[in-house]
Protein backbone atom coordinates (compact mmCIF):
# COMPACT_ATOMS: atom_id res chain seq x y z
CA UNK A 1 0.00 0.00 0.00
CA UNK A 2 1.33 3.32 -1.04
CA UNK A 3 1.75 6.10 1.82
CA UNK A 4 -0.48 8.89 0.70
CA UNK A 5 -3.63 6.21 0.50
CA UNK A 6 -2.24 4.35 3.72
CA UNK A 7 -2.53 7.98 5.73
CA UNK A 8 -6.34 8.76 3.76
CA UNK A 9 -7.29 5.06 4.67
CA UNK A 10 -6.19 5.42 8.45
CA UNK A 11 -6.81 9.23 9.04
CA UNK A 12 -10.80 8.22 8.13
CA UNK A 13 -10.88 5.18 10.61
CA UNK A 14 -9.09 7.56 13.47
CA UNK A 15 -12.29 9.92 12.56
CA UNK A 16 -14.50 7.10 12.49
CA UNK A 17 -13.23 6.21 16.33
CA UNK A 18 -13.70 9.82 17.57
CA UNK A 19 -17.29 9.77 16.02
CA UNK A 20 -18.11 6.24 17.70
CA UNK A 21 -16.29 7.64 21.12
CA UNK A 22 -18.51 10.64 20.98
CA UNK A 23 -21.52 8.59 20.67
CA UNK A 24 -20.29 6.05 23.62
CA UNK A 25 -19.39 9.08 25.62
CA UNK A 26 -23.09 10.80 25.39
CA UNK A 27 -24.60 7.41 25.98
CA UNK A 28 -22.49 6.93 29.44
CA UNK A 29 -23.50 10.50 30.16
CA UNK A 30 -27.29 9.86 30.27
CA UNK A 31 -26.73 6.51 31.82
CA UNK A 32 -25.17 8.26 34.11
CA UNK A 33 -27.70 10.71 34.78
CA UNK A 34 -30.24 8.10 35.19
CA UNK A 35 -28.76 6.73 37.35
CA UNK A 36 -28.43 9.59 39.46
CA UNK A 37 -32.24 9.92 39.00
CA UNK A 38 -33.36 6.95 39.32
CA UNK A 39 -33.63 5.22 42.86
CA UNK A 40 -30.99 2.37 43.05
CA UNK A 41 -30.06 3.55 39.86
CA UNK A 42 -26.61 1.78 40.40
CA UNK A 43 -27.37 -1.12 41.06
CA UNK A 44 -29.79 -1.24 37.76
CA UNK A 45 -27.70 0.38 35.04
CA UNK A 46 -24.22 -0.26 36.99
CA UNK A 47 -23.09 -2.92 34.85
CA UNK A 48 -24.71 -1.12 31.24
CA UNK A 49 -22.55 1.55 33.15
CA UNK A 50 -19.21 -0.58 33.39
CA UNK A 51 -19.60 -1.89 29.67
CA UNK A 52 -19.73 1.52 28.17
CA UNK A 53 -16.71 2.12 30.13
CA UNK A 54 -15.20 -0.83 28.84
CA UNK A 55 -16.39 0.45 25.75
CA UNK A 56 -14.99 3.72 25.63
CA UNK A 57 -11.19 2.05 26.76
CA UNK A 58 -11.03 -0.26 23.97
CA UNK A 59 -12.26 2.59 21.17
CA UNK A 60 -9.67 4.93 22.54
CA UNK A 61 -6.48 2.03 22.71
CA UNK A 62 -7.45 1.57 19.39
CA UNK A 63 -7.45 4.91 17.98
CA UNK A 64 -4.58 5.50 19.51
CA UNK A 65 -2.35 2.20 17.71
CA UNK A 66 -4.14 3.78 14.45
CA UNK A 67 -3.05 7.26 15.69
CA UNK A 68 0.77 5.93 16.29
CA UNK A 69 0.65 3.93 12.78
CA UNK A 70 -0.01 7.48 11.05
CA UNK A 71 2.69 8.90 12.94
CA UNK A 72 5.11 6.58 11.80
CA UNK A 73 3.25 7.15 8.28
CA UNK A 74 4.36 10.56 8.37
CA UNK A 75 7.94 10.13 9.72
CA UNK A 76 8.44 7.93 6.56
CA UNK A 77 6.60 10.51 3.95
CA UNK A 78 9.23 13.26 5.71
CA UNK A 79 11.98 10.87 4.85
CA UNK A 80 10.74 10.36 1.71
CA UNK A 81 10.46 13.85 0.62
CA UNK A 82 13.45 15.26 1.88
CA UNK A 83 15.11 12.40 0.29
CA UNK A 84 14.18 14.08 -2.87
CA UNK A 85 14.62 17.35 -2.13
CA UNK A 86 18.20 17.09 -1.18
CA UNK A 87 18.37 14.82 -4.53
CA UNK A 88 17.36 17.93 -6.41
CA UNK A 89 19.39 20.70 -3.99
CA UNK A 90 22.63 18.10 -5.01
CA UNK A 91 22.32 18.93 -8.66
CA UNK A 92 21.47 22.24 -8.33
CA UNK A 93 24.17 22.96 -6.35
CA UNK A 94 26.38 20.76 -9.04
CA UNK A 95 25.22 22.58 -11.63
CA UNK A 96 25.53 26.25 -10.03
CA UNK A 97 29.66 25.04 -9.43
CA UNK A 98 29.76 23.95 -13.60
CA UNK A 99 28.17 27.44 -13.99
CA UNK A 100 30.52 29.23 -11.72
CA UNK A 101 34.05 27.22 -13.41
CA UNK A 102 32.48 28.38 -17.12
CA UNK A 103 31.93 32.08 -16.20
CA UNK A 104 35.38 31.75 -14.81
CA UNK A 105 36.96 30.57 -18.10
CA UNK A 106 35.14 32.81 -20.23
CA UNK A 107 36.28 35.25 -17.85
CA UNK A 108 39.60 34.65 -18.36
CA UNK A 109 39.84 33.83 -22.18
CA UNK A 110 38.85 37.57 -22.77
CA UNK A 111 41.22 39.01 -20.54
CA UNK A 112 43.94 36.73 -22.39
CA UNK A 113 42.28 39.17 -25.79
CA UNK A 114 40.68 35.76 -27.14
CA UNK A 115 36.86 36.45 -28.94
CA UNK A 116 34.49 34.38 -27.30
CA UNK A 117 30.66 34.36 -28.52
CA UNK A 118 28.24 36.82 -27.42
CA UNK A 119 26.16 34.59 -25.74
CA UNK A 120 28.98 33.94 -23.21
CA UNK A 121 30.34 37.39 -22.73
CA UNK A 122 26.37 37.99 -21.83
CA UNK A 123 26.37 35.39 -19.02
CA UNK A 124 28.80 36.81 -17.99
CA UNK A 125 28.10 40.01 -17.81
CA UNK A 126 24.75 38.72 -15.88
CA UNK A 127 26.58 37.46 -13.25
CA UNK A 128 28.41 40.01 -12.41
CA UNK A 129 29.26 43.88 -14.57
CA UNK A 130 32.41 44.36 -12.41
CA UNK A 131 34.12 41.08 -13.62
CA UNK A 132 32.89 41.31 -17.34
CA UNK A 133 34.16 44.88 -17.25
CA UNK A 134 37.83 43.90 -15.89
CA UNK A 135 38.05 41.09 -17.98
CA UNK A 136 37.39 43.61 -21.16
CA UNK A 137 39.84 45.63 -19.91
CA UNK A 138 42.69 43.53 -19.34
CA UNK A 139 41.53 41.81 -22.81
CA UNK A 140 42.14 45.16 -24.47
CA UNK A 141 45.51 45.83 -22.96
CA UNK A 142 46.85 42.67 -23.96
CA UNK A 143 46.06 43.10 -27.25
CA UNK A 144 47.63 39.98 -29.09
CA UNK A 145 47.61 40.20 -33.00
CA UNK A 146 46.45 36.42 -33.23
CA UNK A 147 43.12 35.84 -30.90
CA UNK A 148 41.89 32.84 -29.96
CA UNK A 149 38.10 32.18 -31.26
CA UNK A 150 36.34 29.54 -28.70
CA UNK A 151 33.16 28.54 -29.22
CA UNK A 152 30.30 28.78 -26.48
CA UNK A 153 31.04 26.90 -23.34
CA UNK A 154 27.44 26.02 -22.56
CA UNK A 155 26.25 24.85 -25.96
CA UNK A 156 22.86 22.95 -25.49
CA UNK A 157 21.31 22.81 -22.21
CA UNK A 158 18.84 20.70 -21.23
CA UNK A 159 16.42 21.23 -18.98
CA UNK A 160 16.20 18.78 -15.84
CA UNK A 161 13.17 17.23 -14.60
CA UNK A 162 12.57 16.48 -10.94
CA UNK A 163 10.40 14.51 -9.37
CA UNK A 164 7.61 16.12 -7.37
CA UNK A 165 8.59 15.33 -3.40
CA UNK A 166 5.13 15.19 -2.90
CA UNK A 167 4.19 12.45 -5.39
CA UNK A 168 7.08 10.52 -4.14
CA UNK A 169 6.32 10.44 -0.56
CA UNK A 170 2.98 9.57 -1.08
CA UNK A 171 3.27 6.82 -3.59
CA UNK A 172 6.59 5.03 -1.54
CA UNK A 173 5.40 2.00 0.20
CA UNK A 174 3.78 2.24 3.14
CA UNK A 175 5.07 0.18 6.39
CA UNK A 176 2.40 -2.56 7.49
CA UNK A 177 -0.20 -1.03 9.34
CA UNK A 178 -2.64 -2.68 12.42
CA UNK A 179 -5.85 -4.30 10.99
CA UNK A 180 -7.93 -2.06 10.22
CA UNK A 181 -10.83 -2.64 12.85
CA UNK A 182 -14.64 -1.17 12.34
CA UNK A 183 -15.25 1.10 15.58
CA UNK A 184 -18.83 -0.52 16.09
CA UNK A 185 -16.88 -3.58 16.14
CA UNK A 186 -14.67 -2.97 19.03
CA UNK A 187 -17.88 -1.49 20.90
CA UNK A 188 -19.60 -4.80 20.11
CA UNK A 189 -16.90 -6.74 21.45
CA UNK A 190 -16.69 -5.42 24.34
CA UNK A 191 -20.26 -5.38 25.41
CA UNK A 192 -20.44 -9.56 23.85
CA UNK A 193 -16.84 -9.64 25.95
Amino acid sequence: MKIGEAQSIYREQVQRYRKEKADVSKQLQNLRKRMEATPEGAERYGSEAATLELTLEALDEKQEEYQDYLDQLADQYCAYWNATVADQQADAAEEYAVDMARIMEVARRIMRGAIVPASDEKKLMEYSEEIYQTAKSVGAMVRRQKKEKYDSLWGDEEEKEYDDPREVAENAEAADGPEIVAAADVAASVAEG
